[in-house]
């Protein structure tokens, strides 16, 4: 599931809206949530999605469509000064609602509902069934009300929870180990709305387990062509990639992080093997280090196993004395062997049991940090297929 932060600025005169949402930008946040009238003043502050409250009357909606600043959002939400916010009552068939019939008749892409009573959960649940988008949000929030909608509403919609904090938005991610879609932040704190792009990213990062497997070999192997790999983001000592001349054995490489008496550190870069490799990219699939370009994503790892993306800035291929390196890695199936090629140079580290160790003084009997699958892998992809690499 790929999670969404919103941002309400909807509300007070423009110049405190424009703040809110000029930190929504420089967070990173994915939609903010404005009344329809600022919809063109928004598209002028930067790149964002802009979801607008209607206030048109819902008969003119249906007869007329959208506003004009309606028409430069990417979503149209009811709700607002209607039924889903309490201020016009509820009818007593759910059918005979207002704003129902205008998002099922396309005046709006989704609905916002205050969860003020039952009969306003049930609300939410009609809109979810109708609407591409679904906003509940309630003073008294507790996390009953949401485990329901997630359970009954399911992949109808996309369910965005209003929060305060970043606290709030994480028990929103976690509820039913499910979690809504996406949070609606209302907060003008900017730590908070950082810390809530946070808890998205993360809630979206794969988690690795990362094995131990024992040198036997470490040999120089010539000349090569070998890739850095210079990314957009800054990484720290306990940050790399996984590199391997077999998908199903990736060594964890350290990214040029610690200072040496030849060059000054590289934080951004991982010095990562030769252009045949494999590394280990987002959603569990590997890439060849030759098709790597500017602007590609790729997933950093840590020692721990914990994982982020970052944009490649550059790749540098240039020839450069090899080392190959033979590790063995205990299975279900017995010991299996696995390898890589890495630079001869004492500025590319391998992670061991006792720290980050040069590839020049890696020795036979270190053991090393790898991620081992059992899969093979086409175009990528894991495959349950018996492939021979060797």
């Amino acid at each position: 599931m790929k999670r969404s932060v919103w941002l309400k600025a909807d509300a007070g005169d423009w110049e405190s809206k424009k703040r809110r949402i000029t930190a929504g930008l420089e967070a990173g946040v994915d939609w903010v949530l404005v009344n329809d009238v600022d919809v063109n003043a928004v598209r002028e502050l930067g790149n964002i999605k802009i979801a607008a409250f209607t206030t048109n009357d819902v008969q003119v909606m249906e007869a007329e469509g959208t506003g004009s600043g309606q028409d430069a959002a990417d979503a149209v939400i009811i709700g607002k000064k209607g039924e889903g916010d309490g201020t016009v009552e509820l009818p007593k068939k759910l059918s005979d609602s207002t704003d129902v019939k205008a998002v099922r008749r396309g005046g709006a892409d989704g609905g916002y509902i205050r969860i003020l009573s039952k009969e306003h959960e049930s609300l939410a649940e009609e809109i979810a069934k109708v609407g591409e988008y679904t906003i509940v949000s309630g003073e008294d929030w507790k996390i009953i009300p949401l485990e329901n909608l997630i359970a009954r509403i399911g992949n109808q919609t996309e369910l965005v929870a209003g929060v305060n904090s970043s606290e709030e938005a994480r028990t929103a991610f976690e509820t039913l180990e499910i979690g809504a879609n996406g949070v609606l932040i209302d907060s003008d704190d900017l730590s908070e709305i950082r810390s809530t792009v946070d808890l998205r990213d993360s809630a979206d990062r794969e988690a690795l387990e990362l094995e131990w497997a024992t040198v036997v070999s470490v040999k120089s192997t010539g000349m090569a062509d070998r890739v850095c790999v210079d990314t957009g983001s800054l990484m720290h000592s306990e940050e790399g990639m996984l590199i391997g001349s077999m998908a199903r054995g990736l060594f964890f490489v350290h990214a040029e992080t610690a200072e040496s008496p030849y060059v000054a550190s590289r934080p951004f870069r991982v010095n990562a093997g030769a252009v045949h490799a494999y590394v280990r990219s987002l959603g569990g699939k590997t890439r060849y280090l030759a098709e790597l370009q500017s602007g590609d994503e790729i997933q950093i790892v840590n020692t721990k196993g914990e994982t982020r993306e970052a944009v490649v800035g550059r790749c540098k291929i240039e020839k450069r004395p090899m080392l190959r390196i033979e590790a063995i890695i205990g299975t279900k199936k017995g010991e299996d062997r696995i390898e890589t090629l890495l630079q001869n140079a004492e500025t590319v580290k391998v992670a061991t049991q006792k720290g980050p160790k040069a590839v020049t003084a890696l020795e036979v009997g270190d053991e090393v940090l790898v991620c081992y699958e059992h899969a093979a892998r086409h175009f990528g992809e894991a495959i349950d297929e018996s492939i021979i690499e060797k």
